[in-house]
C-alpha cells in the first residue's frame, strides 16, 4: 500500500494537507524525510549502497538510513522505524541527535522531482557491521568507510560517481558533526 505523507510549503512549514508519496514525486511537492548517519567510536562512518531498481540513484552510495516521514507521523519515530527497516536494529529516541534540516530539490526527470526537507541524525553504530540486515528491497550493501576518506570524496566530490550527490554543504555538516561527537579537531 502507497504511503500518505504530510505536505510542506517551501519553508517546510506542514500545510495541513496530505498526499500520496507517489504524487508529490510526480508534482514537485515539499514533504519531509529523515536521514540518519551512523558511525563508529573508531571514526568510521556507515554508508549505504541504493538498491539496484531504485528510481533515483541506483547503486551509488549515500546516507547510513533514509526514508520518507508518514502522515502524521514524528520526526523520531519515522527515523526509528526506518533503521529497523532497512538495517533491521532498534535504537532508543535518545541515541538520535539531530544535527539539522536541509531543503533539497532535485530534478530527475520530468515525472520524478525530489522536493524534500531532510531531518538529519547522527547516532554511534554500537552493533558490528555483520549484526545488520540490509532491506534488500532498498538497500544493495553496507559497508564502513574511514571518516578520513569519506571526507576527502565529499568535501571536493572527487568521486562523483560513487556518491549520491548531496550538496558539499549537506556533507560537510554531517562530517563536522560527527568529528565534534567523536572529539576529533
Amino acid at each position: 500500500m502507497e504511503e500518505l505523507i504530510d505536505v510542506l510549503d517551501d519553508h517546510g512549514n506542514k500545510t495541513g494537507e496530505t498526499v500520496l508519496k507517489s504524487i508529490a514525486h510526480k508534482q514537485g511537492i515539499f514533504h519531509q524525510t529523515v536521514h540518519i548517519w551512523f558511525y563508529t567510536k573508531n571514526h568510521q562512518i556507515l554508508l549505504q549502497q541504493r538498491g539496484k531498481e531504485k528510481d533515483t540513484f541506483p547503486l551509488l552510495f549515500d546516507v547510513s538510513v533514509a526514508g520518507h516521514i508518514s502522515a502524521g507521523e514524528s520526526i523520531e519515530d519515522a527515523a526509528i522505524r526506518e533503521i529497523k527497516e532497512e538495517i533491521g536494529i532498534t535504537i532508543a529516541k535518545d541515541q538520535l541527535k539531530k544535527i539539522g534540516v536541509f531543503k533539497s530539490v532535485q530534478k530527475h526527470s520530468a515525472t520524478l522531482i525530489d522536493c524534500e526537507f531532510h531531518h538529519t541524525f547522527i547516532s554511534e553504530l554500537k552493533v558490528p557491521l555483520n549484526k545488520l540486515t540490509k532491506q534488500d528491497s532498498e538497500v544493495a550493501d553496507l559497508k564502513l568507510t574511514s571518516l578520513l576518506k569519506f571526507s576527502e570524496e565529499t568535501w571536493g566530490l572527487a568521486n562523483l560517481k560513487k556518491y549520491v550527490p548531496h550538496s558539499t554543504e549537506y556533507y560537510k555538516t554531517i562530517i563536522k558533526a560527527i568529528k565534534k561527537e567523536l572529539q576529533v579537531f
